[in-house]
């Protein structure tokens, strides 16, 4: 493996000492802003005395963000500022993100870093299907790669022939790419004729939205590569919160520019390692805009034991769902990456499914609409009832209810260059 990082090789004992003294200037910085000012006014630094003193500080949300934007929680002057990102306010007040310039350097340093990481170097050629503008993942990825100093294709989402051929053209060998998009891309170039295998592709790099090892696997068969997971959020800078290392084995949390805690989200206390939560953050390493203790809304949990990679840096689990997206049917608790992991599993199923929920009379329903590869969408019916029903089967195994399965012909279903739109609730 390669040498680390200096501040990826850090102790535990290490990683703690820098966290505490970050944490209490983190406290005084934000104490500068306006929302902090009032929530923080009776707290100082010097009440801290270890880590866990963290639980006594009250907890920050998006409706915070929302009720003090654009500006309520900014601690510099805005002379200071050289960019924002701020999420659209389509499904209620917007929220914004601000930076310093020296913010922006310590997210590319810690962007790069992850890159590095998994193995992406000087001579490779890194395309980035990820939206630009106010979405911060694609300027979050853009800024790492070029701080290795890779060529950078900004290539966007979306126009997925003109992806393909950038992709043969520059020789690409590292792409960063939303899960969902790499499935559907994969119809592309089987429209096209084209084996993506035959291409230079080594390293992808997805994240944005919540995937289920199934299809991270079935990415990395349909390309020839090995598929690496990231967890970030806007509200933290963006991406490069947290990424795998070469065992993906669960995402390192880069401890020194963030303190992760995990708790039961309805006592808000601390839960044990290996048990899942949702995720809370404090920035350690912001200027323009320290964030504490941000409820995520993100569940998943600590793994425990030490990672064969030589850091020290705390792992999480993949995203298994947010404790905001989980059905309720039937009074069973159901997160649609439930779903997707016994479909991803099954040699029969295409590339995208899409969860209804409806009402039949009084009662609340639920139907799966899946996608079956072509040579397994027969006009034979009863093989086709066969398959509908074993679908059907597998997931109420897992879900412990029986839905609706409706399969439908390969690339049928409505698709989307951002995040994939998985539950419509038609109630």
């Amino acid at each position: 493996m390669d040498k680390l990082h200096p501040e990826e090789g850090y102790w535990r004992e290490k990683i703690e000492q820098l966290q505490l003294i970050r944490f209490k200037n983190t406290l005084e910085r934000a104490k500068k802003s306006p929302f902090y000012a009032k929530k923080l006014k009776h707290i100082a630094a010097e009440d801290i005395k270890s880590l866990q003193d963290i639980q006594n500080i009250p907890f920050t949300t998006k409706d915070d963000l929302r009720e003090h934007y654009p500006y309520g929680f900014l601690t510099v002057s805005r002379d200071k500022l050289v960019r924002l990102h701020a999420s659209s306010g389509t499904t209620g007040a917007p929220t914004a993100v601000l930076y310093t310039e020296n913010d922006l350097n310590t997210w590319a340093d810690l962007m790069a870093r992850c890159l590095y990481m998994v193995g992406v170097r000087r001579q490779d050629v890194f395309q980035n299907m990820t939206g630009y503008g106010l979405f911060t993942g694609g300027l979050g990825l853009h800024y790492g790669a070029e701080r290795l100093g890779c060529l950078t294709i900004p290539a966007g989402a979306g126009n997925s022939k003109r992806q393909i051929k950038l992709l043969q053209d520059f020789e690409v060998t590292v792409v960063h790419i939303i899960p969902s998009y790499a499935l559907h891309l994969a119809t592309v170039f089987e429209q096209l004729g084209l084996e993506p295998k035959s291409f230079n592709l080594r390293i992808f790099l997805i994240g944005a939205e919540p995937h289920t090892e199934e299809t991270r696997r079935r990415i990395e068969q349909i390309y020839g590569v090995k598929a690496f997971n990231s967890y970030g959020l806007s509200e933290m800078n963006g991406p490069g919160v947290a990424f795998e290392c070469p065992y993906q084995n669960g995402m390192h949390v880069w401890e020194d520019a963030y303190l992760a805690e995990i708790l039961d989200p309805h006592t808000l206390t601390p839960v044990a390692d290996g048990k899942v939560g949702e995720l809370v953050f404090t920035t350690l390493a912001r200027e323009a805009m320290p964030l504490i203790r941000y409820r995520t809304k993100d569940l998943t949990r600590f793994l425990t034991g030490k990672c064969a990679c030589g850091r020290a840096h705390k792992r999480i689990d993949r995203i298994t769902g947010r404790t905001d997206d989980m059905i309720i049917l039937k009074g069973v608790n159901i997160y649609p990456m439930q779903v997707e992991k016994i479909l991803m599993s099954m040699q029969e199923v295409g590339q995208n499914y899409l969860i209804e929920l409806y009402k039949e009379g009084h009662l609340d329903q639920m139907r799966v609409k899946v996608e079956i590869k072509e040579e397994f969408f027969e006009e034979d019916m009863r093989k086709l009832k066969a398959l509908q029903t074993k679908i059907a089967k597998r997931l109420r195994e897992e879900i412990l209810i029986t839905p609706r399965v409706e399969l439908v012909e390969h690339n049928s279903l409505p698709k989307t260059e951002g995040k994939a739109v998985r539950v419509i609730d038609l109630r």
